[in-house]
Formats: structure tokens, sequence, C-alpha cells
């Protein structure tokens, strides 16, 4: 059992703010990676055994340097963080005898994170900009608890210079580069300007300072199409947007920067040509105070949707010695030229069909990929961070830096890939962790937590290394093929589906990846028989494990049994009549009154795993039930079997009918146009009587971060705008009506 205590009293010159005196959670030293599955569940684990072959032997700066002069660790850090990012930094900070702190917002209680960290300090509500990206709370835990550093991770304040400074200031160690590097690189304008001047290579387009419409305008006309528009701070893809087509740049224009003043407070932006057949190539670099910098090998992230990367690998394929070397010196030379200090990652976008390279930005953080890096140097970065940090030079040279096997990295996503990648959010009910493949997997919930829409939608990432790229992508598409979650919606089939993909096998791909193949990506899926057979006798079983723990008696032995030499039991799934008869030795299933399926035996192992002989050969499966709410007897199961993840509705044998869906259903002269997610409006374009024309944008939504726009489905009337700006609406609520013009009734 963890303790809880209270924070103790302070001195006045320590002593919190009434809104951050929550209680202060302390424990003893947990084991950083779960080996078994106990009541409370890892939402994924990292496999201490299995990774062990994997991960090639990490340099170790934990013992004490022969030379003098040598700065110790810092005794305590703060991690201005939370999820995976935030764990990962705990794990080597505990191996190093560095005593953490996490800050957390209210829905975040209990995460992991917090039971990790020897102290945790609740700052605030669910708004990152009311816990995450508050400053004065930030600086008032790290002085209360007596750290001496603290470490942004990624996103959130990690490239702000403003909480930079305000650590500086506040006399603590801010564990990333120096404030001017930062403001150079976070600005996309200012960092070409810099990177010309050092020779690095840069994307023809517009950099000028000049905002204004007309300038930008003038700018798109030089650049040519299509062309990109970016914002000049941040990353993570938002507010990026690309126009193929000169009459929508102006709104395309004020979408991008209404999404980056959100993300970023900044809503300044550049314009870039668009390749059309681009990779993303980027360099790890990594420099310390003494004017030493190496380049860690390059990472290939050419897969991505919405502009975010979801599989990176490292090395990246298909490039020759000479040309990774010229991009490393390039990568070097451009840290060099802001007097980098810490870890960074210099970003090239390279042009598939020429084999030229151009510097997009560099992210003056630690990147999410960071761990393919770490697979196939053998280097902690995060403690290589750490010592920096503490004023220690670098304790490699470029020369000794190794590149050992190949390393993927998988980003799993609670979101909805058939649905444009949109996000979603919820509870997870189910996970568990590759058993049979070596893997990494780096994350920051327990089964049972909440994937909130406050935050980024990711929920783990999945790490293998290889001793090739071809080895390496096997181990992905077994590990994928294990790994289960059910509760949000995932992009692992989605996932499997691009590991297993004869393009990417081959080798480099480019960043239209997804949507060039998406039809492949994309495939038509059917139920197997045998899946549906599966989950019939799932429902059997799971009902007669029921009544033989009941009480026995006559009344209980007739369940469900028809008079005659044989029980039988009915089933309605996914539209299919599936009747489960019971042998002497087994069952026979028919699925739609065709050729029955013989189960030699069929036996749950456990509450949710079962095991079926059909023929010579096993069926092992995951049955997860889960209830429909506000749908009596209706159920959805998550199937797990063959590798592939399969969700099907049980309905209830008896029908009923529900007269006034029906007649909402029948009505064909009206459109009702729905949010497709929980969101926020944040802006109405339309009143009721308003013509519209289809595809126009009538409301603007936002959720986790993103714009969604919800246009006409054809040339109408408004009828009904049920919905203002700032209300949060849920899915399916229905936002506007939407009439045809020649049916609208005259007054």
């Amino acid at each position: 059992m963890r303790s809880i205590a209270r924070a103790s009293r302070t001195s006045t010159s320590q002593r919190l703010p009434t809104c951050l005196l929550s209680p202060l959670i302390t424990r003893s030293r947990i084991p950083p990676i779960p080996t078994s599955r106990n009541v409370r569940h890892f939402a994924t684990s990292f496999s201490e055994e299995s990774s062990a072959s994997i991960i090639p032997p990490v340099i170790d700066m934990a013992n004490p340097h022969k030379e003098t002069g040598v700065k110790p660790h810092f005794r305590k850090i703060l991690i201005a963080n939370r999820g995976e990012i935030a764990c990962r930094i705990i794990r080597t900070a505990r191996k190093l005898g560095v005593n953490t702190v996490a800050v957390y917002s209210e829905v975040d209680k209990g995460c992991m994170h917090v039971e990790m960290a020897d102290e945790a300090y609740c700052i605030g509500p669910a708004p990152s900009s009311e816990s995450y990206l508050d400053i004065d709370k930030i600086l008032a835990v790290a002085k209360a608890t007596g750290a001496q550093a603290i470490h942004p991770g990624y996103g959130f304040l990690s490239e702000s210079s403003v909480f930079a400074e305000r650590i500086k200031h506040a006399a603590l160690v801010f564990i990333g580069p120096p404030i001017p590097a930062i403001k150079s690189m976070g600005s996309k304008r200012e960092s070409k300007e810099i990177m010309t001047a050092a020779g690095v290579p840069c994307v023809p387009g517009y950099h000028g300072s000049d905002q204004s419409l007309s300038a930008l305008s003038e700018g798109a006309k030089q650049t040519g199409y299509p062309l990109l528009i970016k914002p000049t701070h941040g990353g993570g893809g938002k507010g990026m947007r690309i126009v193929r087509d000169p009459r929508s740049f102006q709104d395309e224009l004020e979408s991008a920067k209404r999404e980056a003043i959100k993300s970023f407070s900044n809503d300044e932006v550049l314009l870039e040509r668009w390749l059309e057949k681009p990779r993303h190539v980027e360099v790890q670099v990594f420099a310390d105070t003494k004017g030493n910098c190496v380049a860690l090998w390059e990472r290939d992230c050419s897969v991505q949707r919405r502009h975010q990367k979801i599989i990176e690998e490292a090395p990246a394929p298909g490039l020759s010695s000479d040309f990774k070397r010229d991009l490393a010196e390039k990568a070097v030379a451009a840290a060099k030229a802001v007097n980098y200090v810490g870890a960074g990652t210099v970003e090239f976008i390279m042009d598939a069909e020429t084999g030229e390279y151009f510097f997009m930005e560099m992210n003056t953080r630690l990147q999410v990929e960071h761990p393919v890096t770490e697979m196939v140097t053998g280097i902690d970065l995060v403690e290589w961070q750490l010592s920096v940090a503490a004023g220690n030079p670098l304790p490699l040279t470029q020369d000794r830096i190794p590149c050992i096997g190949h390393a993927f990295e998988a980003r799993i996503y609670a979101e909805r890939p058939e649905s444009n990648f949109l996000p979603d959010a919820g509870k997870l009910l189910h996970t568990k962790a590759p058993v049979n493949v070596p893997h990494r997997l780096e994350t920051g919930f327990w089964e049972g937590d909440d994937i909130s829409s406050y935050y980024d939608p990711m929920i783990s990432k999945l790490i293998v290394h290889g001793p090739d790229r071809s080895s390496a992508l096997s181990l992905l598409r077994s590990a994928l093929g294990e790994y289960q979650v059910v509760g949000p919606s995932t992009n692992i089939e989605f996932l499997k589906a691009v590991a297993g993909h004869e393009v990417f096998a081959a080798g480099p791909v480019e960043t239209s990846f997804v949507p060039t193949y998406h039809d492949d990506l994309f495939p038509a899926r059917s139920i197997p028989k045998e899946v549906l057979a599966q989950a019939a006798l799932y429902l059997t079983l799971r009902s007669e494990k029921l009544h033989k723990s009941l009480p026995s008696s006559p009344w209980t032995n007739l369940v469900n049994r028809r008079f005659g030499d044989s029980s039988i039991k009915s089933y309605k799934i996914d539209n299919h009549s599936i009747e489960i008869v019971e042998l002497d030795s087994g069952y026979s299933v028919i699925i739609d009154n065709e050729q029955p399926i013989k189960i030699s035996s069929s036996h749950l192992d456990g509450e949710v795993d079962m095991i079926s002989q059909v023929g010579h050969s096993h069926l092992k499966s995951t049955v997860i039930p889960v209830q429909v709410q506000g749908k009596q007897g209706e159920e959805k199961l998550h199937v797990f079997s063959n590798t592939s993840h399969y969700t099907l509705s049980v309905q209830p044998t008896l029908s009923f009918t529900d007269q006034s869906t029906s007649s909402i259903s029948s009505s064909t002269s009206s459109d009702k146009l729905i949010s497709p997610m929980p969101a926020t409006v944040i802006e109405v374009r339309v009143k009721p009587g308003d013509q519209v024309a289809e595809g126009q944008v009538l409301i603007v939504l936002e959720s986790m971060k993103m714009e969604i726009s919800i246009r006409s489905s054809r040339d109408g009337i408004i009828d009904n705008v049920n919905v203002e700006k700032g209300k949060v609406v849920e899915e399916n609520e229905v936002l506007v009506e939407l009439t045809l013009a020649l049916e609208k009734p005259v007054e």
C-alpha cells in the first residue's frame, strides 16, 4: 500500500500557494519494470527478461569518473511532464540515485508517473494551461521540494525559452539547451537564416517576418504551389497545411494560424516548397559545455499521418555511408552554429527522387522517438542529459559512437484510423503486452486509467531491435500481433498493415506512404468463421461456468436446454445466427445454417483466454466482453485471435423496435451533421435560414488541440443550429440540421 501524507509545513520562503497544498505522495522504491500482471496492471510493460537479449550494452556513467573535476549528478530533479516520458526519465534517475519530483493535474492523480516518483504534487485542473503549462506552479513545487534541476521531457514547456529563463532566474538548472539556442531554433524563420549562413541547405520558400495577408499571399506566389504552411514555433504537425489550390490559401492560412496560436501561443508562419516525394530523415545530436558535439546517427520518420510520425526506425534505410556522413556533419554544423548544449534533433526533408536534402528545423529537446537511437547505440540519452546538465563533458567522441543492428518504434495511439485518424478517449479496460517477442514498451498508463481528451492520445511506444532491418521488422510485426488494448479505439491494426506492407518491407518510403497506399492499409475486413465460432463458444463456456457456480438444483440444469438429446444455445453475433450444439465430445457450431464446424474441445483458461481444438489445429483466443451502455442485453466482444483484433456485437435473442428511432431514420429530406468526437465548438459560421453550398464549412470544432471543420454535405438551407461557440459537445451530438433548398417550407 502506498502511503499518502500531507506536505509538512515549510518556512515562509518555501511555502507553496494554497492551490498547491495537495497531498504529497511518497512510496518506497518500486521496480521500474513490472514482471507480472497483478490486480492493478500496467497498461503496457517493459519485459526485462526478454529485452536484455536485444538491447546492446548500455554505456554506464553511474560509476565514478577517475579524472578529477568531474561533477556529481543532481541529488533531486523535478520532471515537468506526464505520461511515458516522465516514467522514462524516472527510471534513469533511479538508476543514478537521483531523487525525482513529479507534478500532475487533477485527472492524472494515480497515474504511473505519479506513483513511480519519490514525491508528487497536484498543480491544477485538467487543462494544460492551468497545470502542465503553469510555470509559476511548477517553480513553486521545485523550490519547496529542494529540486536542483528541472527536466521538461518533450511537449508542454520543453521548448519554451521563457520557461528556461524563469528556471535560470530561480537559481535552478534547466536540463536542456541554452536559452539563446532555444530562441533561435524555436523560430523556424530565424533558424533557417542561421542555417543558411552556416552552409546548411534550406527548403526554398517565404521565411519573412512580415505576416500580413498581402505579404504571405505574395510569398505564396513566389514559392509556387503546392506549398506547405508551417508555424514558425512548435511542432508535432499542428498548424501545418498543404495548399495545392491558390483559391484555398487564405482559408488554410487562417486555420493554420488559429491552431498555432492555441498550441504554441504564436501564430507566425512560414511557407515552403512542398516536395511531392519527401522523406523525413533526422539526426540525433548531442553537445556539452566544453564545445564538443557528436551525431548519434540518423533516424527515418517518413511513415506519418496528419504530419505526425507513427513509425520510426534507425538507422535510415537506403542511404550510402558517404550520404550518412555528410548528413551527420551538417547536423553537427547546425548545432554548433547556435552553440548548442544537450540533446537535440536536426530534421531534414529529403527528395526521394533527386536525393537532395534540406534543413527543416531543430527540435531543442529529447524526441519521442529517441529509443530507437538508444537501441542501436547502446547509449542512455537521458543519462547523458543529466550528466551534461551537471557540467560534465560527453563521454564519447564521434569515432566511438556505435551503430549496432536496426530498431523500430511504433506509436500506439488512441485514435480511429478509419475516421481519418480522429483521436479517441476513454478508459483502458484491458491491456496485455507481447509475451513471446523481445521488445521494449514505454508507457505512462495503468490498465484502468483514462486516456483523456485533454492531452496527446498516445498510449505507448513499442520498440524492437534486431541484427538487421528485416529481422527487426519481423519482430515488430510479431509484437504488434500480440499487443492487446481494449477501451478507446487504437491504431494497432493499422500499424500491423503498415508493418506488413510489401513496399514498407522493401526499404525507404516517402511521407506520402499512407495516402498513397490507403486502400491496401484499410482493406475491407470480413470476420472469419473461426472467430465467430470462438465468440459463440466463449459465451457458452461463460454461461456454463456461471451456472456451475450457482447452488445446484433441478432448474439450473434446464437453462438453455431443449428437451432432447443435446443442449443447443443460440446467439446473434454481428447479424450472424449461430447455434452451439453440445455433443458427447466437444461442440458443433452452425453459422447461418451452413455446414457445421466440429470443435473437438474448448475450454476457458482463466476468465478471458480460451483454447479450442479444431481438427489438428489449436485456436487460441482472448475474448474481452464490454457491456454496451444504454442498450440492455447488448455487449461487444473483443476477440484477439491469430494476431488480429475483431470487435463483434452480440445482440439479445429478443428484438425490440424503437418507434422514435425508426421515424427519425426514415426522414430523407434533412441532413443532421453530427460531431465525430467529443470536442469544443470554437466557431459557428451559419444561422437558421442561411443558404449553404456543398463543402462549405459550417462549424469548427477543436479536440486535443486539433481543428475539425464540419462541412455541408450538399447544397441546402440551415434549419437549426444546436450549438454555440464554447459549447462542449459529445460524440454523435447533432450540431446543425440542413434542409434541401427546394424542400424548404414556404412561410
